[in-house]
């Protein structure tokens, strides 16, 4: 019944859900194209072959995207006989699986949730194995995949206190959702818990730690490019402020002063979360009275320009490269923080809000090895820059005890093979 109430939901939802396509797409073109591959309608490419085995991995946006590149990469190397396929939600998504793995792989958005759309698609692709990145739980998905044999793996599963909340009002039907999922790779102890609670047979749920640990510090520790090698060797202290989000910057804003007045030779980089609020974000830096360019415009950086607003995309370890701290955003307003590891890989002392629930076991590990502070508020960000600003030693221990951390902690991608193993052997 579960089902059949929610396959009418998706039916009866889907004129509302090409609107919201058409809306979007006013700020994010992406959105207006491809449509059809969203319906199921994707043309598959002349030198995909029906007949060799295909590893199917599904990664809503950017983030899960960018935490599945080492899986996707190993599994390349130990599965040449097998086709990967790549589906995403988001155009930016798209985006970055173009970006990393440079037509390696097949890629088309996921159809939207009917069991209609799906079938489809998944006969035409007839994968041996259905990886899930992080914790999209999609009945049809599920049921489709689940019913037609092939086998199950969500990795990097997380599932913080506010989401299993919501989730534990539909128990009984989130118990048959996961009893669908051959195996589970938890993040944590407390994402394992979580989902056991929730129904997951203990016996397929593994901790095999986040996959976001496992960054080759080799490939981001140099800076490239003519504009980032200038800024690297730059004499000022650069503050970046990363993956900011609506109603942030204004916070940021209060802080940047109180900082610039201690140190006006700082320079600041804001980078916002999303590509369709670069130019509010400049707007709003300029009308505050700051002297502020924009990255795209390939500026030259003077001792008067104040703050840079990052305005692109795949360079955030860029910033980060050329920056003395991290303030990593989503985490002055309540959107739960966003990615902190890679700050930390690049030994930056890291500095966050209180809204952690998307990292709360990272950021946990990190502020306990002293990696890390938690700021109440833009007042409490700004007296912590300062003193870290004031203080080169506290800057360098605490960057190095960031970067200890993920060193540290490279488990997961040799666990989740094992998994991947282990499904693929099985008949």
């Amino acid at each position: 019944m579960f089902r059949l109430i929610y396959e009418l939901i998706v039916i009866i939802t889907i004129p509302l859900i090409i609107a919201r396509l058409f809306i979007r797409g006013h700020k994010i073109p992406g959105y207006r194209k491809r449509i059809r591959e969203r319906f199921g309608f994707f043309k598959f490419p002349d030198h995909f072959d029906s007949d060799r085995s295909t590893i199917w991995l599904h990664a809503v946006s950017v983030g899960e995207v960018s935490a599945a590149q080492p899986l996707v990469i190993e599994l390349k190397k130990l599965y040449p006989q097998h086709q990967i396929f790549i589906t995403t939600m988001t155009p930016t998504g798209s985006e970055q699986v173009s970006r990393l793995f440079s037509g390696g792989v097949f890629h088309s958005y996921l159809p939207y949730d009917s069991s209609l759309l799906l079938v489809r698609f998944i006969k035409k692709m007839q994968p041996k194995l259905l990886i899930i990145m992080e914790t999209e739980i999609w009945p049809n998905l599920l049921n489709r995949a689940s019913t037609q044999g092939i086998k199950i793996l969500l990795a990097n599963a997380r599932l913080s206190e506010k989401s299993a909340k919501g989730y534990s009002k539909f128990r009984v039907s989130i118990k048959k959702l996961l009893n669908q999922i051959d195996r589970i790779g938890a993040q944590s102890n407390s994402d394992s818990e979580r989902l056991i609670k929730l129904g997951a047979k203990p016996e397929k749920v593994a901790i095999t730690g986040s996959l976001k640990y496992h960054i080759d510090i080799r490939s981001i520790d140099e800076v490239s490019g003519t504009f980032f090698r200038e800024l690297s060797v730059y004499p000022r202290k650069i503050i970046t402020a990363a993956s900011t989000r609506e109603g942030e910057e204004q916070k940021l804003i209060i802080s940047m002063k109180s900082v610039l007045q201690k140190f006006p030779e700082a320079l600041f980089i804001i980078v916002p979360r999303h590509p369709e609020r670069f130019e509010k974000v400049f707007s709003l830096v300029k009308k505050s009275g700051f002297n502020c360019e924009l990255r795209s415009s390939d500026p030259t950086i003077t001792e008067d320009t104040q703050v840079l607003i990052g305005d692109s995309l795949g360079e955030m370890h860029s910033y980060y490269g050329v920056s003395d701290i991290a303030f990593v955003g989503g985490s002055l307003v309540a959107t739960g923080c966003h990615n902190v590891l890679e700050p930390a890989a690049l030994a930056l002392p890291i500095l966050v809000g209180p809204s952690q629930f998307n990292f709360s076991e990272i950021c946990s590990r990190l502020e306990k090895v002293s990696g890390l502070i938690t700021v109440r508020d833009e007042n409490e960000l700004s007296e912590d820059i300062i003193e870290l600003l004031c203080d080169k030693s506290k800057r360098f221990q605490m960057g190095k005890a960031a970067r200890e951390e993920i060193l540290s902690n490279q488990n997961s991608l040799p666990a989740l093979v094992k998994i991947v193993e282990e499904l693929l052997s099985m008949d």
